[in-house]
């Protein structure tokens, strides 16, 4: 399951584990003009863990998603 909300400055979308346990903390994406955090909440550290991308990197994460094992450079079109 998720949830999207437009706030004034970021697109911001939760993603709730559901189904077989164990079940992770829900992951928090907030989309700004130039970046994207992911946020979620670690219970061992009682801390939020905070990954932030540039948009280019982003973008090599969602092809990566989808290609085999090897070393992929990006090129602009």
């Amino acid at each position: 399951m998720f949830t999207i909300e437009h706030e004034f400055d970021a697109s911001v979308i939760t993603l709730v584990d559901e189904g077989e346990g164990p079940l992770r903390e829900d992951v928090t994406v907030q989309a700004f003009d130039s970046e994207v955090t992911f946020e979620q909440w670690d219970p061992r550290t009682d801390q939020v863990s905070r990954i932030t991308l540039s948009l280019i990197q982003l973008r090599d994460l969602t092809a990566a998603l989808n290609l085999p094992e090897g070393i992929y450079r990006s090129v602009e079109k």
